[in-house]
């Protein structure tokens, strides 16, 4: 098969720092993506100044995808960012994980009719993110420090551990990737789901499966190193995972409120 053309959608909430060390560790990768998006829930003027820097230096296009702040509608970005995206594949990453040099390649070759993938993070702990963004420690470093988790998910092996299935668990917008046409004819993140937590990603999970499709749950390809920081407020988990639920049982495969609304706008 073809390799697909593969777009990168980084989502990002005033955390330049974080982000530029994101988008330097896929500058620096063996395989660029045919474009990137910054998936933006609201930014200031220094992530917009981050932004402009790097489209003018980066080797592939840089788009910046805003939305005014109005309170986490990340859905709501993500599905703004795909109305922009033009490649046939796209990969979900969060401005706060770092992806390692074959992470862009991994996903090409991942990427396959009738399946989603779902890669796996390694959780780098709160308190050495600073010493890290600085270049002042290393993966190797925090690992024999015990200041990197998940080590399993942390290390490329010789071959991927790769499970097929349509299981809930594991599913997270993060380091995800799917046809777009399959998200199209999903109609993209529902955006009726409110706040952070159980929620859209695994709504989109649900409705690929009653769609037909199979997950990759693959370990040893595709590594992102997640900088850990405190829990965002889960007020609204209990009304998600309700809805959640209602998904499942019901088994659509489109949600009402999704991309749809915004593939004529291009906002």
């Amino acid at each position: 098969m073809t390799s697909p053309s593969l777009t990168l959608i980084v989502s990002t909430y005033n955390n330049p720092r974080a982000l530029d060390r994101v988008l330097g560790s896929v500058a620096a990768g063996t395989r660029m993506p045919d474009e990137l998006v910054v998936c933006d829930d609201g930014s200031g003027p220094e992530t917009r100044a981050l932004i402009e820097q790097w489209t003018g230096r980066a080797s592939f296009p840089v788009i910046h995808a805003w939305q005014e702040d109005k309170g986490f509608r990340k859905g709501r970005a993500l599905n703004l960012s795909l109305a922009r995206s033009k490649s046939d594949y796209v990969v979900l990453l969060d401005g706060d994980c770092i992806p390692g040099r074959r992470f862009v390649e991994d996903h090409v070759r991942l990427a396959e009719p009738g399946y989603f993938v779902q890669g796996r993070r390694a959780f780098i702990a709160e308190q050495a993110v600073p010493d890290f963004l600085d270049g002042k420690t290393g993966l190797v470093s925090l690992a024999l420090r015990g200041q990197l988790g998940g080590l399993f998910k942390a290390i490329r092996w010789p071959r991927p551990v790769i499970k097929v299935n349509c299981e809930m668990r594991g599913i997270i917008g993060c380091n995800l990737g799917i046809w777009r046409r399959d998200f199209e004819e999903i109609n993209g993140f529902d955006e009726s789901y409110e706040g952070w937590g159980i929620g859209d990603d695994s709504d989109v999970g649900a409705r690929l499966y009653h769609k037909g499709l199979q997950r990759k749950f693959v370990y040893g390809r595709a590594l992102v190193y997640h900088l850990n920081h405190p829990c965002l407020s889960r007020e609204h988990v209990e009304t998600n995972a309700g809805k959640l639920q209602q998904t499942i049982d019901s088994g659509k495969i489109r949600c009402d409120r999704g991309l749809s609304q915004h593939t004529d706008s291009h906002v």
